[in-house]
Formats: C-alpha cells, sequence, structure tokens
C-alpha cells in the first residue's frame, strides 16, 4: 500500500476531515480518530479502517496523551474553525515531520512544521 508506515491523528470532526482520513487508511495509512469524551454513540460512515480514542481535550491530561500521540505521528488532520478550541498549542511543536490539515472558513490549507518555516 503507497501509504503504509504512515501514522495520521484525525481530531473528530464534520466532513471533509473523517472522509480525508477515510481515503489515508484505504491507502494503507494508520489512521487513529479522536473524539470528545461523552459525545455518546457516534456512526460514522467515513471510520473505515480506523482506530479511535476518546479524549477531553479541554483538560490537561487529554491533551497531554493527544501531544505524545503527535509525536509519534506524521499527520494531524485538525477540523475546527478558526476560533474553535482546537488542540492545545504546545502540540503543534512536538514533532518535526508533522504535517497539518485543517479547513476554516472554506479554505483549505496544508501545514508542516512551524508553518514551512524550516
Amino acid at each position: 500500500m503507497a501509504l503504509k508506515g504512515v501514522r495520521v491523528i484525525e481530531l473528530a470532526g464534520l466532513a471533509p476531515s473523517p472522509f480525508c482520513g477515510m481515503i489515508l487508511s484505504d491507502f494503507g495509512a494508520s489512521v487513529i480518530r479522536v473524539d470528545k469524551i461523552g459525545a455518546g454513540l457516534n456512526y460514522d460512515v467515513c471510520a473505515r479502517g480506523k482506530r479511535s480514542i476518546a479524549l477531553n481535550l479541554k483538560q490537561p491530561e487529554g491533551a497531554e496523551i493527544l501531544k505524545k500521540m503527535c509525536s509519534k505521528s506524521d499527520v494531524l488532520i485538525e477540523p475546527f474553525r478558526a476560533g474553535e478550541p482546537g488542540i492545545p498549542k504546545p502540540v503543534k511543536r512536538t514533532n518535526d515531520i508533522l504535517i497539518f490539515f485543517y479547513r476554516s472558513h472554506g479554505e483549505t490549507r496544508s501545514r508542516t512544521r512551524d508553518f514551512a518555516q524550516n
């Protein structure tokens, strides 16, 4: 598979993020979806080939777990709009090769470490 060995963290949200994670999984990437704690049963038709974990990212313990996961991952899919509570800022500088995908106000961007400054 083309993406075998690529590790992806997907923060659960509305499409297109789950769809992107599903496609990466279809091509062989290992995808872990991070759900909100207490979100209830979430039947996601785009969950094919993914593992999942529920974390409370507003608590230091949940943010620390996500930070550790990102330090061992290659891709982070962040579906939050600008201004929404998203991932804790310390997560964004834990891994030199972490690639971010996020969608903001109809705009799609891809970022690498420190916003591609290195």
